[in-house]
């Protein structure tokens, strides 16, 4: 055993305080899609909004639901553990193994696109794909060291820090541009010329992805104090403030760049950003976006070890995820998804950040999804004794996650279903142990 490092006997310390949890619901929602969205929406020209508005609408029925579920029992593993309480082991068991490779996978996407956006400033951190991949593992294994010699603690007060550092600029950004959007940007309204309800039903999947970690603040439940209230307020707070900042911004790069030029940008924030105010910006927005996914990176590394750990407790994951140090660190888990995440990203840096993140937009919104149905369906069987309001929010969230997840396409619902076909065999092996 390392120095310093125990078994999971003692209590993680509550060291989490509501601006901390803030932060890291904010962090954790405002990553690389506010940065890469207006590209893949562009086709659907301002129809997109109908996506937005609908996803918008969603994302606050179901953090409302998180919120609920939370203040009950503010229990350590979010969905996972409201899924084991309502439903029992196997469910549990499928939406804590689907949650942790969809972090995994995730972190591998978001260290990827910090190497590409830190290359907008610095080329030569990406002048070869050896430094490509050495730029993003570096950014993965920083993020890594600070939570386990950091702790809870010293990961917090980081996510703080960057959440702030990229908040103000999007804000900025956002602000001034709006005022340089010409109306006749938005027209034609729906070029696609497709049903208004088809075209909600596709951009509601594609702006999924920048929602998703409204229900971080349920995860690493243990290390919060006074889970029952700090929960539920920072995430509603979280997800409304970040929500609005990428709305914001997405809606006013839509309005500024050309359609055809749009669909084409690997960058299309920087590039509207160099038509406002010349190259200096596009650097400036490169080095807005680099701190971006940092952060986002940082906050989800601190989660990836968590529903694994919340697993082990119960006894559905192998006892190993559940080992912590000192500091209340799951140190064995931490280093393990970290391990996967640079195979992941190693396997993928030689391909194009469209391609890495059209895959990790299939995967995370469809394995996502169905954490969200199941905690959802969770508060629905608690019956009347939640009352008719509550049950009309969890059935318009349930609503909600079901068309999102059709939305998503048979190609996600094949990765999900083959996602969870390949953790089912270590459930049955932990049975019978």
């Amino acid at each position: 055993m390392m120095a310093g490092l125990d078994s999971n006997e003692a209590t993680p310390p509550r060291i989490l305080g509501f601006w901390a949890v803030t932060a890291l619901v904010i962090g954790s929602m405002i990553g690389s899609g506010v940065f890469l969205l207006p590209a893949s929406l562009a086709p659907y020209g301002a129809a997109s909004l109908l996506g937005w508005g609908a996803t918008l609408g969603g994302a606050l029925l179901l953090a409302l639901v998180y919120a609920r579920l939370s203040r009950e029992r503010p229990l350590q593993g979010g969905s996972y553990a409201y899924t084991r309480v309502a439903f029992g082991d196997l469910p549990a068991f499928v939406v804590g193994w689907a949650y942790w490779v969809s972090m995994v996978c995730g972190n591998a996407a978001l260290s990827v696109a910090f190497a590409g956006s830190l290359g907008a400033v610095f080329p030569a951190t990406i002048a070869t794909p050896g430094r490509a991949a050495a730029t993003a593992l570096g950014a993965l294994w920083f993020c890594t060291g600070v939570n386990l010699f950091g702790g809870v603690r010293g990961s917090g007060r980081m996510q703080m820090l960057w959440t702030v550092l990229k908040l103000l600029p999007l804000v900025l950004f956002g602000a001034i541009a709006v005022w340089y959007v010409e109306p006749a940007s938005y027209h034609p309204f729906n070029p696609t010329g497709a049903p208004l309800l088809s075209v909600a039903t596709a951009t509601a999947a594609l702006t999924l992805w920048a929602f998703q970690g409204l229900e971080v603040a349920t995860i690493p439940a243990a290390s919060i104090r006074d889970p029952a209230r700090t929960i539920p307020r920072a995430t509603l707070a979280g997800m409304l403030i970040a929500g609005l900042v990428t709305v914001l911004v997405c809606t006013v790069v839509l309005g500024l760049l050309p359609s055809a030029q749009l669909q084409h940008s690997a960058a299309p924030m920087a590039d509207a950003a160099e038509i406002l105010w010349g190259p200096w910006a596009r650097i400036a927005v490169g080095a807005v976006a680099a701190v971006s996914v940092f952060g986002a990176l940082n906050g989800w590394v601190l989660l990836m070890a968590q529903v694994p750990l919340a697993a082990a407790d119960d006894g559905l994951f192998p006892r190993f995820f559940a080992r912590v140090d000192k500091r209340g660190t799951p140190w064995i888990g931490l280093l393990l998804s970290s391990a996967l995440a640079t195979l992941v990203a190693a396997s993928n840096y030689s391909g194009s950040l469209v391609e890495l993140f059209t895959f990790s937009i299939l995967l995370s919104t469809a394995a996502t999804l169905l954490p969200y149905c199941l905690s959802v369906a969770a508060l629905l069987r608690q019956g009347r004794r939640i009352g008719v309001a509550w049950q009309l929010i969890a059935i318009g969230a349930l609503a909600y996650s079901l068309w999102a997840l059709i939305g998503t396409g048979g190609a996600a619902l094949l990765w999900g279903a083959g996602l969870i076909l390949g953790g089912l065999p270590l459930y049955f092996w932990r049975r019978r142990m």
